[in-house]
């Protein structure tokens, strides 16, 4: 593939789009917009909120791909993301792809958002980024895996930066930096673990007693992260972090 070739397969990406408001206290999705990789579809769903499925429409991620998903939610909506497809990073031969959330709740807003693992196969080199601002009295819970290989192997380079603001403060900024096989399987870093997983939830301090796993923010919100060898191992240790910290969500 010759540079300009490159260049326009990666300009031809479009963003997947998600906009929901309220209409007489009930929670609408006025925007559902399908992107090159998602087509975010309504499911049926009880109470005020909206459910939303992310639908895979391509297989992704390969070299060059740039997947862009934007969700917008209006003052007192609320919402809950079903991702029935994860993502599959795949071997980049020398190239790099690129996967983005951004995500802004008005005030009083609530999004739940359940990722599935996201896998980096090996030969992978992929810049993930989530980014979140939430206004006053908004709600963000979100679990997400982030696996180093698929079986018998160690994974390709993974950047993952989260964002996030709450009320126009920082909540949260990190840089996790998993590139170089060497480095991260040091001691304290990962060692010979492949899986990083994590329940967070930013705009409220959970419930629970302190645990080692837990870490609570300077404002409100907190993660509890497990690493282990496979996803299912962290299934176990989150599920019911996920399940108690849903329920204190107002």
């Amino acid at each position: 593939m010759t540079l300009d070739a490159a260049h326009d397969h990666v300009s031809i990406h479009h963003p997947a789009r998600i906009v929901v408001d309220t209409v007489d206290g009930r929670s609408r999705a006025r925007v559902l917009e399908q992107g090159t990789f998602i087509s975010p579809r309504p499911m049926a769903s009880r109470g005020p909120g909206v459910k939303i499925a992310l639908a895979g429409v391509r297989a992704s991620l390969c070299a060059g791909d740039d997947f862009v998903l934007r969700v917008e939610v209006g003052p007192g909506a609320r919402v809950d993301l079903v991702d029935p497809n994860g993502t599959l990073a795949y071997n980049a031969r020398g190239g790099t792809a690129s996967w983005r959330a951004e995500v802004t709740l008005g005030e009083g807003a609530v999004l739940h958002w359940r990722e599935q693992p996201f896998v980096l196969s090996d030969g992978a080199d992929v810049h993930r980024e989530v980014r979140a601002d939430l206004a006053a009295g908004a709600e963000l819970l979100w679990h997400e895996t982030l696996v180093l290989g698929r079986t018998h192997e160690h994974g390709g380079a993974l950047r993952s930066m989260t964002h996030v603001t709450h009320d126009g403060h920082e909540l949260l900024v990190e840089d996790l930096d998993l590139r170089d096989p060497a480095t991260r399987e040091l001691p304290g870093i990962l060692g010979h673990a492949r899986v990083v997983s994590q329940v967070a939830l930013f705009g409220r301090t959970p419930p629970g007693e302190p645990a080692p796993a837990r870490l609570d923010l300077a404002g409100p919100g907190a993660l509890y992260r497990s690493v282990t060898h496979h996803a299912y191992e962290a299934d176990r240790i989150l599920d019911p972090v996920w399940k108690s910290w849903s329920e204190a969500v107002s």
